[in-house]
């Protein structure tokens, strides 16, 4: 998933620089969207294996 916010921050950048400002507006808005899910997936998996492993140990 980070994988592909990048995609669309690359497209995004890319798309700006060269005029087209509607194109660059919604893949820098999906590329937020996705590295915002990114990182709540992965601070709920993060608390998860903490806790998980607090259990066990």
């Amino acid at each position: 998933m980070l994988k592909w916010a990048l995609v669309f921050l690359v497209i995004g950048l890319i798309a700006g620089l060269l005029g087209f400002t509607g194109v660059a507006g919604t893949s820098i808005a999906i590329a937020k969207t996705l590295f915002f899910i990114f990182l709540i997936i992965f601070l709920v998996l993060l608390v998860v294996g903490l806790t998980a492993a607090r259990r066990v140990g």
